[in-house]
């Protein structure tokens, strides 16, 4: 699928704001895209995949490590499975579709709180811990997204990248996006803020399950556009409306602390101002972001009519760079721009 390209001016300020973060962390190269009103009006590449003399260079077919990004298309997964009937509310407890986990620790985790970082729960040294009750605070941890991969997989019968590949990638065409087990020459390397940092590794899952998906700028882009076109591509619809509409929409349990993030399936959706947000000030309600800690992010504006996709190869951030307060500034400066 292919966009027409309007590429001007306009959002020349979002295109220096990326080159600036990418000068702030630890990064070969990126790319950003702007897509407003159906077509392309900002397409912008720079840099190398690697920080080796003869790497290549970034181009179109570039694919970035996503990170965190990926549970946009897990959070795809289980709307799907919602909307086919494969889980029947999610307000169910998680322990009816993984009864293995059942004990006093899960007792009262439903799938809402998974989907909305509410369950409460994280594990250090491989031992389960509850940190607060579920649905009383938000916390950003990843044995939810676990148990969603699992519960997904249980209850359709396919794993999340199949699902992906059937309803999404092969419909659109995508040979940029997925889940790599072994390397290839349009993979970005990622680029260690510190080059023994623990907590990034590989995996050669392909199932969707691991933090090993890349996506170039332009397919990222057209996963947002499907969105913000609520599944309708050149009147084609790709998948039904009634499931972006689940994934995009506030489904977080109401918090005493009105600073907390809100989100849909995964995704960070604006609903009102929030102090701990990773969305911008600026940016009207109704949008949607999904951020990955290699600086990809993903931001969704339907009331401008309006995706916009920023893509470093950056893992970490050195401590004078605020993470979140750049990617807010990011979605502020793309609104200053209209």
């Amino acid at each position: 699928m292919v966009l027409t390209k309007n590429l001007t001016n306009q959002f020349n300020e979002v295109k220096k704001h990326v080159k600036h973060t990418a000068d702030s962390v630890a990064c070969s190269g990126g790319a950003c895209m702007v897509i407003q009103n159906d077509q392309v009006i900002l397409e912008d590449y720079f840099g190398r995949q690697s920080l080796a003399d003869e790497a290549r260079k970034v181009q179109a077919d570039t694919q970035f490590h996503v990170a965190s990004v990926r549970k946009s298309y897990i959070g795809f997964a289980a709307a799907y499975a919602v909307y086919t009937g494969c889980i029947s509310s999610i307000d169910d407890p998680v322990t009816r579709y993984l009864p293995m986990i059942a004990g006093e620790l899960t007792a009262g985790v439903t799938i809402r709180h998974l989907l909305t970082h509410t369950h409460g729960l994280t594990k250090k040294d491989d031992r389960l811990i509850r940190e607060f009750p579920a649905g009383t605070n938000w916390a950003y941890r990843a044995i939810g997204v676990e148990w969603l991969t699992q519960i997904i997989k249980a209850t359709t019968g396919k794993t999340v990248a199949e699902l992906l590949r059937t309803l999404i990638f092969e419909p659109l065409d995508f040979k940029e996006t997925g889940w790599y087990g072994t390397k290839h020459k349009q993979l970005a390397d990622v680029i260690l803020q510190h080059p023994n940092d623990r907590s990034w590794y590989t995996s050669n899952s392909i199932d969707g399950d691991k933090m090993n998906m890349y996506i170039s700028a332009r397919e990222l882009a057209l996963f947002g556009y499907l969105h913000l076109n609520q599944g309708v591509i050149n009147g084609r619809t790709i998948v039904p409306r009634e499931i972006l509409e689940l994934a995009v929409s506030v489904h977080s349990p109401t918090l005493e602390d009105r600073n907390s993030p809100q989100n849909g399936f995964l995704w960070f959706v604006k609903e009102h101002p929030a102090l701990k947000t990773e969305i911008g000030s600026q940016v009207p309600a109704g949008s949607y972001q999904i951020l990955g800690y290699t600086n990809t992010s993903l931001l969704v504006v339907p009331e401008h009519n309006l995706v916009a996709v920023r893509m470093l190869n950056s893992f970490g951030s050195p401590p004078e760079y605020d993470y979140l307060e750049d990617i807010r500034s990011f979605g502020d400066t793309l609104i200053r721009c209209l």
